[in-house]
């Protein structure tokens, strides 16, 4: 198993001092790699109910750092860990700008970009940026294919529904060949087909019904002719953790560290070969986030 943890920031992390501390402190610890997330704004009258817990979305994440520019400052001060994002909103920004900005993202970590792109569940958000909400599927498979043209072509060419690349040179190419680890999130049934049939893995989140998600997927794998042991399944928790140990019902969203610990191995022999943990919600200091971290780690190691 591989484990990574969220880099500092989103609220009161969100401070390029605690992303420097904590990004070098993990790769000391021993952590494989470190994630950002994305957000936008904290709507204060949300039209769409936040998809975890109670509903609500965290009162921390009205201030919320951008996810690329932080992880290249978290390129620049590691040498060994992978750098994600999970999960990376691609449709608020043309393709053919974040196919660069992901390119030289690669070429400024040494080759060690894993995208993990997603399509967001927040109506607002996307009113805010100016991106329709309707048609968000289809507009993912163009993003996604001028990425790979961006990425992999020579002369680069695309003409499609939203955007039209006339032959042209485009480079760098990513330091990764073909392309950096492309991972999508997802659980619908259209999203769980795209999965098996165009990434590289799936940005896993602990759903009741993992196994049989995980399942789906592999399936349309096998469908569209690949393979589906290559696909990778990266897991998300972030946990609030406990002293005291809680309802199992209730892990891996509340626990303590040995609970939450226990359900991540359990996941792993599901097919979850990565996790990432994100203590941001549960930590009130930096201090506080790397000894969580740091316990995590031994925990999952032992």
């Amino acid at each position: 198993m591989r484990i990574g943890l969220a880099v500092p920031q989103y609220g009161p992390f969100a401070d390029p001092t605690a992303v420097v501390e904590v990004a070098r402190a993990a790769e000391t610890i021993g952590f494989d790699s470190l994630w950002v997330c994305d957000r936008v704004m904290a709507p204060l009258h949300p039209r769409d109910l936040y998809p975890g817990g109670d509903g609500v979305m965290p009162a921390r994440y009205a201030t919320f750092l951008d996810p690329l520019p932080i992880l290249t400052l978290v390129a620049s001060v590691t040498t060994r860990v992978r750098l994600g994002t999970s999960t990376l909103n691609a449709l608020w920004q043309p393709p053919m700008l974040l196919a660069r900005t992901l390119s030289t993202l690669d070429h400024i970590s040494g080759g060690r970009l894993d995208v993990g792109i997603g399509l967001g569940w927040s109506s607002d958000e996307y009113q805010a940026v100016g991106v329709p909400w309707a048609g968000r599927g289809a507009r993912l498979d163009e993003t996604l294919d001028v990425l790979l043209a961006a990425w992999t072509g020579d002369p680069v060419e695309h003409t499609g529904t939203l955007w039209t690349v006339p032959p042209s040179r485009v480079w760098p190419k990513p330091v990764q060949r073909p392309h950096p680890p492309l991972l999508l999130s997802g659980f619908t049934p259209a999203g769980l087909a795209r999965v098996g049939q165009r990434a590289d893995g799936w940005l896993g989140v602990a759903l009741p019904l993992l196994a049989g998600t995980w399942q789906a997927i592999r399936g349309h794998a096998e469908l569209a002719g690949r393979d589906p042991d290559a696909l990778r399944m990266p897991l998300r928790v972030n946990p609030m953790i406990t002293d005291a140990p809680v309802d199992p019902e209730l892990v891996p969203h509340q626990g303590t560290v040995e609970q939450v610990a226990e359900y991540l191995l359990a996941a792993a022999e599901i097919g979850a070969d990565e996790v990432l943990v994100d203590f941001q919600q549960t930590a009130d200091s930096t201090g506080e986030l790397l000894d969580l971290a740091g316990a995590m780690h031994a925990a999952l190691r032992s």
